[in-house]
């Protein structure tokens, strides 16, 4: 297997067990449970051997870090848009009508090998890996990880809230020029601003196009908020829309974050979606 990370234990003035002092040296392991789901499979190695949980760490000792082995992934060749790309991480624009993950064959997660450059870092992940998700229906911006280190810390930014979502739609009806939307789903805690962009009316039906800011990372969130508030967006009769199209008209529309390695800001906004334009086109 190949050696993410080495570390030689220097003076240490108290005796500390291994799942404790690995997380605070390791850069591309940096919780205790992430430590100790390592050790379990025996990914960290303790002066050439496999180490356990309740190894103690002294002065002169070598940790290594090991490179978990995956089973070959099968790619699913389906061409996507790459609006940014580097060493560590890369954003594409997910079409509709594809799971992010998941127990299928045909995910965006299985398309990123066909699309992107594997990474040169010593902590490449296998493959790029997604740190968040869209639904199936909903397309737009999605970021992937190429190294263990940027996994990582892209999960603690969302976590922290250090990375700002914003998507469009187009829903049924009028609504309000800017709010919050809290209602709690499935009785946890959630909340999504919104900015209303336009009023549309057309054949004696009136839609709005609102700019979303999700908080809170709900499953479903933005279309049960939109649902709730009497306004489903265009197509999503899960939710209540009694138009009849093809996907629903939900785009995650722009990412805003700081580089977890350049710490460059970076801020992607992708054009105003197609099936926008062909819907209202219709009208």
């Amino acid at each position: 297997m190949k050696i993410i990370e080495k570390h030689q234990v220097p003076e240490i003035k108290e005796p500390i067990r291994l799942q404790e002092y690995a997380a605070s040296v390791f850069k591309t392991l940096s919780t205790r449970s992430g430590i100790k789901k390592a050790i379990k499979k025996e990914l960290i190695l303790l002066n050439g051997k496999t180490a356990n949980t309740g190894d103690w760490i002294v002065e002169g000792q070598v940790l290594e870090l090991l490179q978990e082995e995956l089973l070959q992934k099968k790619i699913f060749q389906l061409k996507l848009k790459v609006l940014f790309e580097d060493e560590y991480l890369a954003v594409i624009e997910k079409p509709s009508g594809y799971p992010t993950n998941g127990n299928y064959f045909k995910t965006i997660e299985n398309a990123l090998p066909f699309n992107l450059e594997t990474s040169s870092e010593k902590d490449a992940l296998p493959y790029p890996i997604p740190v968040h998700r869209l639904d199936n229906p909903t397309s737009g911006l999605l970021l992937a990880a190429k190294t263990k280190n940027v996994q990582v810390k892209l999960n603690q930014a969302f976590e922290e809230k250090e990375i700002q979502k914003s998507y469009l739609a187009i829903v049924s009806g009028e609504i309000s020029e800017n709010g919050i939307f809290n209602t709690p789903i499935d009785e946890k805690t959630a909340e999504t601003k919104f900015q209303l962009k336009e009023i549309i009316q057309k054949n004696d039906k009136t839609y709005s196009l609102v700019e979303l800011f999700p908080t809170t990372g709900r499953t479903h969130q933005i279309r049960i908020h939109l649902s709730k508030n009497g306004n489903p967006i265009v197509g999503d009769e899960t939710y209540g829309s009694s138009e009849k199209i093809k996907g629903i008209l939900l785009e995650a529309h722009a990412l805003t974050f700081t580089h977890p390695i350049t710490k460059a800001p970076i801020h992607l906004e992708n054009t105003f979606p197609k099936k926008f334009e062909k819907y209202l086109k219709k009208l």
